[in-house]
């Protein structure tokens, strides 16, 4: 019998599913070995491991690598142990792949440590950076230190003045980079590089950053609008204007190469046998044709008492190119439609992020608060964040054809919303004057995260949600969404509270005590001796103990409602997390980076700014 295909033998023992490029069949591939290496060798040089290209199968809990992940592990044998070191790293932050990131956040330790460690430590690690630091000059000149008793400043105002030049490169450049890669992964889940291939990654990068750090520059040489880098606020709008850019650059790229238009190739005559061009004339394409095969039919040929007309080739030419300018007006193509939702969904996360910087603000500036002023502010910011967070996760959607519908960008903004408001909640606590106060916050935040989660997961609720048609998912799907959601919720409070705790112990006993004054917690001597307004509440102990009893309640009630969950619905919360984990690998790296982001943004806030 004659071979028509020389098949090579493969091994299925770990069960994923083929894609449409290298299809399964049985135990053999009918793929050639060149254009496995090939493929092989395309991912390897993306520069950040894009999803574009991969297939992802779903037959196991953590998902199956690409192909080279077999061949990877056993060049690991042969490899040295520096080396060995180096892939792992690669196969988990520059090119995530499945089986690297599900071994490593299937043992709960590493999972931990990569997951909450390492993001609360690499952002306590930034903001315990020492500042150069110079004494206040006095009202006449005079320099004087604030230890020495008098012209104490308020809380949350400057204590000390710092060095430009150190804060703009080291302090506000790390900042800015760490934003910066933040919009680079996601573009990376959504499977689009915003860089011209012209340039590159690394060039337009670079490009970015020095016009991130130039612009501040004449702004503080020019003695008229100094002013205005002392305002923190100012700041951070420079810094959403920096992560638009990627954007901007996106968007002119791809209008550009006119992805905005619906067709951007000319059909071929035997292709446009098949369309309505053909017959009637229309223009289909983009680049319009001079001559089209046959011309339109005008009303005026069958009636015969239409005057007499002479159809001139130049009135043809233009009649065409009119039909061409309207037809492009017509409509917009799907990818376009989704890309725009994208950029959507990205702005109101920055907005969010602007919006939080004026609410740190304002609550800075009318310091002290009573308990129903706390709680007032507190659950304004929460039902904000929710707000913008409904209103993201409907643009992305979980299912395909949805607006962007990607479930792993939900996820990353689910994480990103939800730490954004743990964060100003936790820097709250920090002007907390009584036990009763973590007492009451914590009440009300266990109570709704034991009672109303488990009411979401029920199939009552999902109902009235269908009937009102806020959701479309079936119930399975909406419960699996739901366990997700408690599991970021649940990061997003471990990773907030232990930076929060770090931050306290570093700046409060470390050089930039004087740089952060929020976390001094110097005693108001010019207030009330009693009284609700009183500042003798603050406390170092009683904040850092209150906040570990506080973390330890959250803990607890984490764990009540996932065993509500398990007896209730067989819902595994930290298993369905486990299996997107594993089964989109860049979910990691990208988490990582919007925690380490998120995190900056709260100290980011809280320093106060006065330069020498």
């Amino acid at each position: 019998m004659p071979s028509f295909f020389n098949f090579q033998q493969g091994s299925e023992a770990r069960g994923g599913l083929g894609t449409e490029s290298s299809p399964l069949l049985g135990r053999f591939r009918a793929v050639p070995d060149a254009q496995r290496i090939g493929r092989r060798n395309s991912y390897r040089s993306t520069l950040f491991g894009s999803f574009a290209g991969r297939g992802f199968g779903y037959s196991r809990v953590f998902g199956d690598g690409d192909e080279s992940d077999e061949g990877d592990l056993l060049e690991n044998e042969d490899m040295g142990a520096l080396r060995r070191w180096g892939r792992a790293q690669r196969d988990l932050w520059l090119e995530p792949k499945q089986a690297a990131v599900g071994k490593l956040v299937d043992k709960w330790w590493t999972r931990w440590a990569v997951l909450v460690i390492l993001p609360a430590a690499l952002a306590v690690g930034w903001c315990a950076l020492p500042f150069p630091q110079y004494d206040l000059p006095d009202e006449d000149g005079m320099l004087f230190k604030f230890d020495e008793g008098h012209k104490v400043p308020g809380h949350g105002e400057a204590r000390v003045e710092i060095n430009f030049w150190n804060f703009l490169f080291v302090y506000y450049g790390f900042y800015n980079i760490t934003a910066l890669m933040w919009i680079t992964k996601v573009f990376n889940i959504y499977s689009l590089n915003w860089w011209p291939e012209s340039f590159g990654f690394p060039l337009t990068v670079s490009i970015i950053a020095v016009i991130s750090i130039a612009t501040p520059i004449p702004i503080y040489c020019v003695p008229e609008t100094r002013w205005i880098t002392s305002h923190n606020t100012a700041w951070i709008c420079w810094t959403f204007f920096t992560m638009a850019m990627p954007l901007i650059v996106a968007s002119v790229m791809l209008l550009y190469h006119e992805r905005h238009l619906s067709l951007r190739t000319s059909l071929s005559e035997t292709q446009r046998i098949f369309t309505s061009s053909w017959w009637t004339g229309d223009t289909e394409t983009v680049a319009a044709r001079d001559r089209p095969r046959r011309a339109n039919v005008q009303q005026a040929a069958f009636d015969p008492n239409a005057p007499l007309e002479v159809a001139l080739a130049t009135d043809n030419m233009h009649r065409t190119r009119a039909q061409a300018l309207a037809l492009r007006k017509r409509w917009l193509p799907a990818s376009f439609m989704r890309f725009i939702w994208f950029c959507a969904a990205l702005f109101i996360g920055m907005l969010a992020y602007v919006v939080g910087e004026a609410y740190a603000e304002t609550y800075l500036r009318t310091l002290p608060h009573s308990t129903i002023q706390t709680i007032v502010y507190v659950y304004t910011w929460v039902i904000t964040v929710h707000l913008l967070d409904g209103l993201t996760g409907w643009i992305l959607g979980g299912n395909e054809g949805e607006r962007v519908g990607s479930y792993p960008l939900g996820w990353i903004f689910k994480l990103y919303f939800s730490l954004t408001y743990q964060t100003y909640v936790r820097a709250l606590y920090a002007r907390l004057r009584s036990p009763s106060q973590f007492v009451y916050l914590q009440i009300l935040s266990s109570s709704f995260l034991i009672i109303l989660f488990p009411l979401t997961m029920s199939k009552p609720y999902h109902y009235v949600l269908t009937l009102l048609s806020i959701n479309n998912q079936s119930l399975s799907a909406y419960q699996k969404f739901a366990a997700r959601n408690i599991y970021i919720r649940s990061l997003a409070e471990c990773v907030s509270m232990l930076a929060f705790l770090g931050a306290i112990l570093v700046l409060h006993y470390g050089a930039n005590k004087d740089v952060y004054p929020y976390f001094a917690f110097d005693r108001v001597t010019d207030g009330p001796g009693d009284g609700p307004l009183s500042g003798d509440g603050y406390d170092f102990g009683l904040t850092f103990y209150a906040s570990i009893v506080t973390f330890a309640c959250e803990l607890v009630a984490a764990w009540i409602v996932r065993r509500i969950l398990w007896y209730g619905w067989k819902m595994d919360v930290t298993g369905e997390a486990k299996q997107d984990l594993g089964m989109w690998p860049e979910l990691l790296p990208t988490g990582v980076v919007v925690m380490v982001h998120v995190l900056q943004n709260m100290f980011f806030s809280i320093v106060r700014l006065r330069f020498h």
